[in-house]
């Protein structure tokens, strides 16, 4: 069990702490499936939309699990988390319900959806240049002179275990069914989510083959796996996907993927469009352009998903501008 969440690296001892803990906090999002999506990629596939999640997307699993935690001398200080968005809102909500105050430093970029749905659950935002500033040092600074509580969104091993619980929820739900994947694909940033769920599949489906999910252009947890060290992004680079544009991988994330994920594939941003539009007109579901992403590497190389079976793939997230989501749908979805 985890005794001090920046070093040690979660068990699935800990995700099921954490799934106790998230006990009528957090949605236990379903097991979807699509005719058009299977016959699209000729192999049976199952969806976890995690959009639907509280928040819109998977963050508040991983929020909860950490913040629920600090001592009850050390709630009045606060907490302060650094977030494009959808970290930032699972940290905001969390403080809300437990009646404690936020300070979320967001890139002044961040699509104004996340800004203000973070602002609309009581957070302070301290918007940053994300080329020219430290978003890790602004939030030091305020953890420093207030004697708030950091909230990390992906190296810190209660973070991860929360998020974890989606991973254990589906591979629960597919045993249930009689069902194993060959396949999972996730996508990741700093790689919270794609850890946790890894860690549950390694004790509930060790047979299924975990692949990340990644924008073109920040391919950085690809190209680590490859060199077998961190490898961190070339500064500057833009993409579509706000959420997925960690710099590189978390050093704790980093010990589970080199354990557990087998490799991985890039979405371009077009192929993230067309993912959202194939979402939205065949599933039904509004995808974000990073909660898209597991779907566009799953549309765009169907022929190898397909050879090994029964596909699962998580879609992270739902929160997106009007005006992106309209880009998008506006597109045909791919065939």
């Amino acid at each position: 069990m985890i005794t001090d969440p920046l070093r040690d690296l979660p068990t699935f001892a800990d995700i099921e702490d954490a799934a106790l803990r998230l006990k009528g906090i957090i949605v236990h999002t379903p097991l979807l499936r699509s005719d058009a999506l299977d016959a699209a990629v000729g192999a049976p596939v199952w969806i976890k939309p995690e959009m639907l999640q509280r928040t819109g997307s998977f963050k508040m699993r991983g929020a909860w699990n950490r913040i629920s935690r600090i001592p009850d001398a050390d709630r009045p200080k606060g907490v302060v988390a650094f977030s494009s968005g959808n970290h930032a809102q699972g940290v905001a909500e969390t403080a809300k319900v437990l009646g404690m105050k936020a300070t979320i430093v967001m890139p002044s970029d961040a699509p104004a959806a996340k800004i203000e749905s973070t602002r609309r659950r009581g957070a302070e935002v301290r918007l940053y240049d994300r080329i020219n500033e430290s978003r890790e040092a602004i939030s030091a600074e305020i953890a420093a002179r207030s004697g708030a509580t950091t909230i990390r969104p992906f190296d810190d091993s209660w973070i991860m275990a929360g998020q974890g619980t989606a991973g254990r929820e589906a591979a629960l739900d597919a045993a249930a069914m009689g069902v194993t994947f060959g396949s999972l694909i996730c996508n990741a940033s700093g790689g919270g989510l794609l850890g946790g769920v890894a860690v549950a599949f390694e004790a509930l489906s060790p047979s299924t083959d975990v692949y990340v999910a990644e924008p073109k252009g920040h391919d950085d947890l690809i190209r680590s796996l490859d060199a077998k060290k961190i490898v961190a992004n070339a500064p500057g680079v833009r993409s579509i996907a706000d959420a997925l544009m960690s710099p590189e991988p978390g050093v704790l994330a980093f010990e589970i993927h080199k354990r557990r994920v087998k490799g991985g594939f890039t979405a371009s941003n077009d192929q993230l469009l067309d993912a959202m539009s194939f979402a939205f007109h065949h599933l039904k579901l509004v995808a974000e352009p990073g909660g898209a992403n597991a779907l566009a590497v799953l549309l765009n190389n169907r022929a190898h998903f397909a050879s090994r079976g029964p596909v699962l793939i998580v879609l992270s997230g739902g929160n997106v501008d009007a005006e992106m989501f309209a880009k998008a749908i506006a597109r045909p979805p791919p065939a």
